[in-house]
């Protein structure tokens, strides 16, 4: 007998079930909304937040980055290309021995996990949080030096 009590309960909980999800969707609806003006407003990110990178400069305009290629060593996507060269007398980029010719970044690739920031000795790379990183093409999204580059805060810029 205790089964048909059984088979019975049973029944009556999937009979019951879709009106407990009708007044839940119900009560969510009467939920006031949050709505924000996003491209006006943008909602203010968390402290560790991740996604654009950008190369810094000190003070005195010149590039942060070394060429070390550490970042590149610690990316576990291999995202980042660093190709260096000798800093010389006449054309100084870094205040180290070398600088970065070309520094890449296929942010196709690019899992956001902050392994390059960690590893730069000097705090050239950094990622902030910009998160507008859509293109039209695949190409637009290996990111150059230029479009890297924190502009030079010593030097004047023409609008």
């Amino acid at each position: 007998m205790s089964d048909f009590w059984d088979d019975v309960r049973q029944i009556a909980s999937e009979v019951v079930a879709p009106f407990k999800g009708l007044a839940t969707v119900s009560a969510k609806i009467a939920e006031k909304k949050t709505v924000i003006q996003y491209p006006e407003y943008r909602r203010p990110m968390g402290v560790r937040a991740r996604w654009r990178h950008v190369l810094n400069r000190y003070d005195n305009g010149m590039e942060k980055c070394i060429g070390c290629s550490l970042c590149a060593g610690a990316c576990p996507a291999n995202a980042i290309l660093v190709v260096a060269a000798e800093n010389t007398d006449q054309a100084r980029f870094s205040p180290g021995e070398r600088y970065a010719v070309r520094y890449e970044i296929n942010m196709i690739r690019c899992i956001y996990c902050g392994f390059c920031q960690e590893s730069c000795p000097t705090g050239a790379i950094q990622l902030k949080d910009t998160y507008e990183l859509t293109e039209n093409s695949r190409k637009d999204l290996i990111y150059t030096k230029q479009m890297l580059l924190v502009p030079d805060p010593n030097r004047e810029r023409v609008e």
